[in-house]
């Protein structure tokens, strides 16, 4: 989209075009048409000479123009609202949060700045406040596709996917035209297990968009349905397509991968999952020392006489249940059999126990520059007490029933063990642990919407489980029994056995439910919601054998661990 200062609209119009080019996915284009309606909303000439430096990117511009006009007009709703849209486009949606919070103070009715402030929270994952603000939207414009949408979505993040479906259903049946809304709707309906109506809504998104790659790849990342060989000569096409952007590029990888792989043409299928890796890892700033580091530190930090000292601090309830360790390692076959239980609530991946090491580290992105774990020797069992109270407030928002005890699977989870025992000492840790090769290689296969930077190179795979494994072995040396091992195979090979021994870590009686954890309708929000709708199954233990012969150098880069698995290395 262009938008020229002479288009024949107003600053109502500009923002109508944004919100369309919004639920289109054309996000530079629906930046612009913004700027634009704040451009058309402005008279003041100071402020429309900002107005044209945001619509023209000279940020810098902008910047110093605009903090000119707050210095002397400190409650100009204009100025604040103009302010918060740059600080957005840079990155800062905390500042724009504070920005946009300022103005509506001043003016409660002031829409376009109010939608802002929810896509500013909602962009922070602050989705109990982004669903209030775009309930407050729609009860002033019920037929807003756009309002109704962003509280689909912040749904979506607080594990209300019934509503969340409803509410893509109510956006598609007056704008059916929207491809992005029916594959948010196929997510959400893949949630609920209504795996036909699912498929139904993505190939939709495709019949619309056939270069879609995400719903390419989400058909795929059911794993239970094969993708036809019109399908691969298809997607095929649309890899050809001049013009094709790297996200659908890559998308468009893992699904031919999956495909390939289901067809048996496993040569051909890891050239794709080595394409869509290479695409997706060159445009991600991920370095794996960071995470050696933060081991490292952890290690030296976080001794046996460390949590002696701090002994009987913290938040005493023994609610939360945490499953931690690497993605694609049976973390989601636990959950669903744990909340198979009368007594366990599944909450799937929660980030709060991440927003809370952050903040501690001073929001610092790497971990050689963040204050986190150190500051932790500063803490007392005061303010550890208040951490766990916090973080059993923001789960609170995730949570659906009443059940005494609730599962967050959250896999990154393992690098604050430490944080998590001292915050909150009574809750359990359960390590899930699969065999190296394979779950590296599973996760390699897997596109992640978000969150694991480290899948994207078999290298840094290895290098990231071997941390993972060398961080859980301190805290087993430090304080034995502390966490419980699940190890897949052997969860796969004597289920019953497997499930009394993590029953009893979690001090919970046996039911025999628990075995049946397939029946259970609940719905699974991550790559495995369809595989755990089904009884345990064995061929996926050694499935990655087929493609030894290109995992070599992962076997080597693993080859210590490897050597002791299921045990840990001497370290």
């Amino acid at each position: 989209m262009t938008a020229t200062p002479a288009a024949p609209i107003d600053a109502k119009g500009w923002g109508a075009l944004g919100d369309r080019l919004r639920l289109a996915g054309d996000v530079a284009g629906a930046d612009q048409a913004y700027a634009r309606q704040i451009r058309a909303s402005v008279t003041d000439p100071e402020l429309i000479a900002a107005a044209d430096a945001l619509c023209e990117g000279r940020a810098a511009d902008c910047h110093r123009l605009l903090s000119a006009a707050l210095t002397r007009r400190p409650d100009d709703i204009h100025a604040l609202w103009a302010f918060a849209e740059l600080a957005a486009r840079t990155g800062r949606t905390h500042d724009a949060e504070a920005l946009l919070a300022r103005a509506l103070a001043q003016a409660p009715g002031f829409t376009a700045a109010r939608y802002a402030y929810a896509m500013a929270l909602h962009h922070q994952a602050k989705a109990a406040q982004t669903i209030a603000e775009a309930d407050r939207l729609l009860a002033e414009d019920p037929s807003h596709p756009i309002y109704r949408q962003l509280g689909a979505a912040a749904r979506m993040q607080v594990g209300d996917f019934d509503a969340a479906a409803a509410g893509y259903r109510t956006v598609l049946n007056a704008h059916p035209d929207l491809p992005l809304t029916w594959m948010a709707y196929g997510h959400a309906l893949k949630t609920l297990g209504r795996q036909g109506e699912a498929i139904a809504a993505y190939r939709e998104a495709i019949r619309q968009r056939p270069g879609l790659g995400e719903a390419w790849w989400s058909l795929a990342n059911l794993k239970t349905v094969a993708l036809t060989g019109d399908d691969i000569a298809r997607m095929t096409a649309e890899l050809g397509r001049p013009g094709l952007g790297d996200e659908d590029r890559y998308h468009l990888q893992f699904a031919l991968g999956a495909a390939r792989e289901a067809a048996g043409d496993d040569a051909a299928a890891f050239e794709n999952y080595a394409q869509a890796n290479a695409l997706r890892r060159a445009a991600l700033p991920y370095d794996p020392d960071e995470t050696s580091i933060h081991v490292a530190r952890c290690k030296g930090l976080l001794s046996a006489s460390f949590f002696a000292a701090r002994a009987g601090g913290g938040c005493p309830r023994p609610d939360p249940i945490f499953i931690v360790g690497l993605p694609r390692s049976g973390s989601t076959l636990i959950e669903q059999i744990l909340a198979s239980h009368s007594q366990v609530e599944g909450a799937q991946e929660l980030p709060e126990v991440e927003i809370l090491a952050t903040r501690l580290g001073g929001g610092a992105a790497k971990a050689s520059e963040s204050a986190y774990p150190d500051i932790l020797a500063a803490l007392s069992g005061t303010e550890f007490r208040a951490l766990g109270e916090e973080y059993l407030q923001r789960a609170a928002a995730h949570r659906k029933t009443a059940a005494p005890f609730f599962v967050d699977k959250m896999p990154n989870n393992f690098a604050h063990v430490g944080l998590i025992r001292l915050m909150l000492p009574n809750a359990r840790i359960i390590d899930a642990r699969r065999h190296p090769v394979a779950c590296c290689f599973s996760a390699f296969k897997q596109h992640f919407a978000m969150g694991q930077p480290f899948s994207y190179g078999l290298s840094d795979l290895a290098r990231y489980y071997s941390d993972y494994v060398e961080l859980i072995a301190h805290f087993d040396a430090v304080s034995p029994g502390a966490i419980h091992r699940v190890i897949y195979e052997q969860m796969v090979a004597d289920p019953e056995s497997e499930v009394r021994r993590l029953l009893t870590f979690c001090g919970l009686p046996f039911e025999a439910g628990c075995l049946r954890f397939y029946e259970n309708d609940r719905a699974v929000h991550t790559a495995s919601s369809e595989q755990v709708r089904r009884p345990i199954f064995t061929d996926a233990t050694d499935h990655w054998r087929r493609f030894e012969p290109w995992l070599g150098p992962l076997m080597r880069d693993l080859e210590p661990v490897l050597a002791t698995y299921p045990n840990a290395p001497d370290y």
